[in-house]
């Protein structure tokens, strides 16, 4: 019989890509002053790009949070 300390653990692979992950969490805010940032829209646009609007208690901007 083995001990909690006799037995073996298996070894998991980490392999977290940083640079990406930071892009994305950046992708939905907006840097501001003093380190903070602030949530903005990013509903793409007939254009391509992405709304960059403030958003307030909801996920979306004003303009597009009652067309989802």
């Amino acid at each position: 019989m083995q001990t909690r300390s006799q037995t073996t653990r298996a070894e998991f692979e980490v392999n977290i890509d940083f640079d990406e992950a930071s892009r994305l969490w950046n992708s939905n805010k907006k840097k501001i002053k003093n380190g903070c940032y602030e949530y903005v829209c990013g509903k793409q646009l007939q254009n391509g790009e992405f709304c960059k609007k403030k958003t307030k208690n909801s996920p979306f901007c004003f303009v597009h949070k009652n067309k989802m």
